[in-house]
């Protein structure tokens, strides 16, 4: 899954794409390296950042899918927002797919306008808001905490009718370094759930914190933490660089086969 954010504050520079012709270029170099997911972000989710307008991400993505549907028939678009509005707004412009941080915490619309648009849904965990999250984050044990967590919202989306469902431990989004290499060596666990896993570790403080390494020099060590995530059972991966990361499940997958 290629990371496409139609803003200026996300936190890592290279992902960033405000102009057409800029979406239209990131994208292509997202599908030659592999990604047969496009994720489009209007709103930083950064550590600190605020909470968006709804309004402000409707502009932003005015005509984006529309451009990447007509370029890219055959990848599946995913729109990553806490907005249901946004959501709706998306989906009815060429989106296949619904990437959520907060878990339909944010906007309490999110899980009946899912189960009405009948489109896939990422559940991802956050603990707080990206104003606050890595604000001393705590948990009695992160690996249950975060299991429960899930175990809850996919039987209320099932409840509502939702049966298309990812979901996203959420590294780094209100845990501390431990705490995200506690839930990556147990990320298994998750995949016991029967649910596909996806796994969002790119260029995040996981590899900058640990090496004391710029973000812009992050990418060995997220190909490391990539591997990692393949042989704990992930499905999916969201990526900054997808060339990098499909050399890597090339790799993963012709170790399987020794």
């Amino acid at each position: 899954m290629g990371i496409i954010n139609v803003n200026d504050d996300s936190f890592h520079a290279a992902s960033r794409a405000k102009k057409a012709d800029d979406v239209l270029r990131l994208a292509e170099k997202h599908v030659e390296g592999g990604a047969f997911f496009l994720d489009v972000g209007a709103a930083s989710s950064r550590p600190g950042a605020t909470i968006s307008d709804p309004q402000d991400e409707w502009n932003r993505l005015d005509g984006v899918f529309e451009r990447l549907r007509k370029a890219f028939p055959d990848v599946f678009l995913s729109v990553d927002t806490y907005h249901a509005s946004v959501a709706r707004y998306a989906v009815e412009q060429g989106a296949d797919l619904v990437n959520d941080i907060s878990a339909g915490s944010i906007d309490a619309a999110m899980f009946e306008t899912i189960a009405q648009l009948k489109v896939p849904y990422v559940l991802m965990h956050m603990q707080g808001r990206p104003e606050t999250m890595q604000q001393n984050p705590q948990y009695s044990d992160v690996v249950q905490d975060v299991m429960r967590f899930m175990g809850a919202n996919v039987n209320r989306l099932r409840h509502l009718g939702v049966r298309d469902i990812l979901i996203d431990p959420g590294f780094g989004f209100g845990k501390t370094l431990e705490q995200n290499y506690s839930l990556l060596r147990h990320l298994y666990e998750f995949v016991l759930m029967d649910i596909p896993v996806l796994a969002g570790v790119s260029r995040k403080s996981m590899v900058t914190r640990l090496l004391d390494v710029s973000i812009a020099d992050a990418l060995n060590g997220t190909t490391a933490l990539h591997m990692i995530s393949l042989m704990q059972g992930a499905s999916l991966l969201r990526v900054h660089d997808a060339a990098e990361a499909s050399q890597c499940i090339a790799i993963y997958e012709a170790y399987l086969k020794k």
